[in-house]
């Protein structure tokens, strides 16, 4: 598995028809709010041209690519936060997933009405946030507010966990998302105990048609959204549903000649997975044979033992040694033989750190 994305926003901009063209799903898409009630769920492989490569290079009988959950969330409403419309069951959905993809409206369709009136996605993504921090800061409140009896008697430790919190609540209170230091243990833990929304990895997904696809970043209305996007220290990727369905039913040499007309590089979807895994700090592994290639998704950060655990338990528990060649050198060499022989396979233990786009084989015993 990849990540599990879910699609908040609005009702009617677009989410499950942008969930449909995206993963090819099922879900219902209709003119009326909370046509989506129960989230809807799809899985994708998540596009990697150094698997097929490899899978290539080893003839392997069976590819098996990382994948990715995307998760169609009804749509929140204003007073979300106080129990409007969905709810606490809308955002107890959200904290179901590892990264949100914040989608706001762009397309023009006089026949599907906007809950707002007017097309104004810097607007929404503003109403969307001021929910998330409303929420937030219920939770901070009780949370500090029992924590607050015990004090007196906690130790150094507890007294500066509670510090960070009420540093959280001072900022959402200022109607600011938290951008707290994540390489402090500390705020790691604070983090990791709260699961507060807005500390949830995030981006924008601006739902196009194809004139405001073209016209992204140029127009008023989109560079609005990027300036407010940036302000909360959002990345935006615009996404044209009607293009991703249509790439959806094209071979890939068709679908690289139709991006090439568009003068775009990658799909909608592969944009969306590239935020995704650099947001999460994700890197990909690989293993691959005769018999089998896959792409592994892991931190980055990780040890060649916990990287093969991802593969099996039994791995990480009996873990010897890994023996790793990086996928440029695999392919420059033509095969694993070869790229021992010129020197390239190194024999790596527990303390290796794994590195993005490593072809590992594993020895352990149990």
């Amino acid at each position: 598995m990849g990540f599990a994305c879910g699609f908040v926003g609005l009702p009617n901009v677009g989410k499950s028809t942008l969930f449909n063209a995206l993963c090819k799903g099922g879900a219902q898409a209709a003119n009326f709010p909370f046509c989506t009630i129960d989230p809807n769920t799809g899985i994708v492989p998540v596009p990697d041209h150094r698997l097929d490569e490899l899978a290539k290079m080893e003839h392997s009988a069976k590819i098996v690519p990382a994948t990715l959950k995307f998760i169609d969330i009804a749509g929140l409403v204003e007073g979300a936060s106080k129990g409007e419309g969905l709810g606490n069951q809308f955002l107890g959905h959200i904290r179901g997933v590892d990264a949100i993809a914040h989608v706001v409206r762009l397309f023009k369709d006089p026949d599907i009405v906007h809950v707002s009136a007017d097309v104004n996605p810097a607007h929404d993504l503003e109403l969307i946030l001021t929910e998330l921090m409303l929420a937030d800061l219920d939770l901070l409140q009780n949370r500090l507010d029992r924590a607050a009896k015990q004090l007196r008697n906690a130790d150094a430790e507890t007294k500066a966990e509670f510090e960070i919190a009420e540093g959280f609540k001072k900022d959402l209170e200022n109607g600011s998302i938290p951008h707290p230091d994540r390489t402090d243990p500390k705020v790691k833990k604070v983090i990791a105990d709260l699961q507060l929304l807005t500390l949830m990895p995030a981006f924008v997904c601006a739902n196009t048609d194809e004139e405001t696809f073209k016209s992204f970043g140029k127009d008023d209305i989109s560079k609005q959204l990027l300036a407010t996007a940036e302000k909360h220290g959002f990345e935006v990727v615009p996404v044209c549903a009607k293009l991703e369905e249509e790439l959806g039913q094209l071979d890939p040499e068709e679908a690289k000649v139709f991006l090439d007309d568009l003068g775009v590089k990658e799909s909608g979807l592969e944009r969306v997975i590239k935020t995704g895994y650099r947001l999460l700090d994700y890197i990909t592994f690989f293993t691959a044979g005769p018999t089998e290639s896959r792409a592994w998704t892991i931190t980055r950060g990780m040890t060649a033992p916990e990287a093969a655990g991802k593969i099996h338990t039994d791995m990480q528990r009996g873990f010897i040694r890994m023996e790793v060649v990086s996928y440029e050198e695999l392919l420059k060499h033509g095969s694993w033989n070869e790229a021992k022989l010129a020197g390239k396979l190194r024999i790596e233990g527990k303390d290796y750190v794994m590195q993005d786009g490593d072809s590992v084989f594993v020895r352990f015993a149990v």
